[in-house]
């Protein structure tokens, strides 16, 4: 099986403008291809784990990555997906969180000498000039055939901002300047970013003439596309100090039953025959693959100790065996007791688990907290500093939420 037949078998495709040529250049180890990265948070999500687990592959098979970190696209704000216009972002906050990609990145590429690239294009579109940008590009785009690209129309009704608007023009313009500068032939990014992706190949041949050959390809976006990494409203980030090596083996651990196989074959680097086989299985074997996705997830984010670690404090936890010692925790400070106490809604916010005290009595009430594997009902139920002292007490919300809390 060749390269770009495993992406196809692997359910990584979408859509492609050249599908023998880009299956030629991919297989040939050809492709000079690009994924863009806007710097909006500062750390990555399981969400970009589709994007980073394709560029090792196809480096794997002797293509060229390039990592585009949108200093500058990230001052305007794409559109795609959303409902509002995003948060404005300093440029400092930008130069901050792009520094925290690359040290993420350089996990999963290769950006050794001749290696990988990691270009930034805040080094190009933070120097344009407005007219000359007018003159250059603004003539090889149409208004009626970017208003009728998905991106734009879901944003219609509520409102599209003229600075919204450029998006799909600043896009467009790093993949006519990645392939003057570097030779880059391809870019790749979410079935989202169809519109944005085909107006660059369209300013290449516009431009440049239409021998240049430019392709897009675009990779699968479902419930674990764009959307992957979300979870009770929190984004699931590939930062240990921001998502746990274990609450991130956790998420993995509790995906549906039914996404389980096509997560693995997404994101794993298992060979598709080990994975086929587990197509086959069903009821208990389901959770052991869960428990394979988790391990081989979290040993590509942080290690193969922590994922050994993660998996351990897991199986204490649903099966009674293993060490949980690698759970999560959460010390209390003196400040948190009042008169040597701390009420059950406290601690929940403490931990994370609710965000004010009226979700966290909708909880206790509803029967979904436990304290030692004890369902506590009583929302006035309160812990001494000494009962929370030594190894303290497990704390748990539903079935996939757990921390140990302790007092200092």
């Amino acid at each position: 099986m060749t390269c770009y037949e495993e992406l196809v078998a692997r359910g990584l495709i979408a859509q492609v403008t050249d599908e023998a040529e880009i299956k030629k250049m991919i297989d040939s180890g050809k492709a000079t291809f690009y994924i863009g990265f806007d710097c909006t948070a500062d750390s990555l999500t399981a969400g970009h784990f589709m994007a980073l687990s394709l560029m090792k592959r196809l480096q794997m098979a002797g293509n060229k990555p390039i990592a585009l970190i949108g200093g500058g696209t990230t001052m305007i704000g794409d559109p795609s997906g959303k409902s509002d216009m995003r948060k404005m972002l300093t440029k400092e906050d930008i130069d901050h969180n792009a520094e925290c990609f690359k040290h993420q990145m350089e996990k999963f590429i290769d950006f050794g000498e001749g290696g990988a690239m990691m270009v930034n294009n805040a080094d190009w579109l933070l120097k344009l000039n407005y007219v000359e940008l007018l003159r250059e590009v603004g003539a090889c785009f149409s208004v009626n055939n970017m208003l009728r690209a998905e991106c734009y129309k879901q944003r219609m009704e509520k409102g599209l901002t003229f600075l919204e608007f450029n998006y799909m023009i600043m896009q467009s313009y790093d993949f006519y300047m990645l392939f003057q500068k570097y030779g880059c032939n391809m870019e790749f990014g979410g079935d989202d970013q169809w519109s944005n992706m085909l107006g660059g190949t369209e300013l290449i041949r516009r431009k440049l003439g239409k021998d240049a050959h430019a392709m897009t390809i675009t990779l699968l976006t479902d419930s674990h596309g764009n959307k992957m990494g979300k979870t009770a409203g929190n984004a699931v980030w590939l930062d240990p100090n921001k998502t746990t090596p274990f609450e991130f083996f956790q998420y993995w651990r509790n995906v549906g039953d039914a996404d389980v196989i096509k997560c693995l074959k997404l994101l794993t680097f298992l060979p598709l025959e080990e994975i086929e086989k587990m197509e086959k299985w069903e009821g208990s074997e389901l959770n052991k693959a869960k428990e394979i996705l988790g391990f081989e997830l979290t040993k590509l984010v942080h290690g193969e100790e922590e994922a050994k670690k993660a998996l351990d404090a897991s199986k204490a936890l649903f099966a009674g065996g293993g060490d949980d010692s690698n759970m999560p925790s959460c010390e209390l400070e003196d400040a948190d007791f009042t008169d040597g106490s701390v009420d059950i809604i406290s601690l929940l916010i403490k931990a994370g688990f609710v965000s004010s005290r009226g979700d966290g009595r909708r909880n206790v009430e509803q029967g979904g907290v436990s304290v030692n594997d004890e369902k506590v009902t009583d929302f006035k139920r309160s812990f001494t500093k000494a009962e929370l002292s030594g190894d303290g007490i497990i704390l748990k919300k539903g079935k996939k939420n757990f921390c140990r809390m302790t007092a200092k």
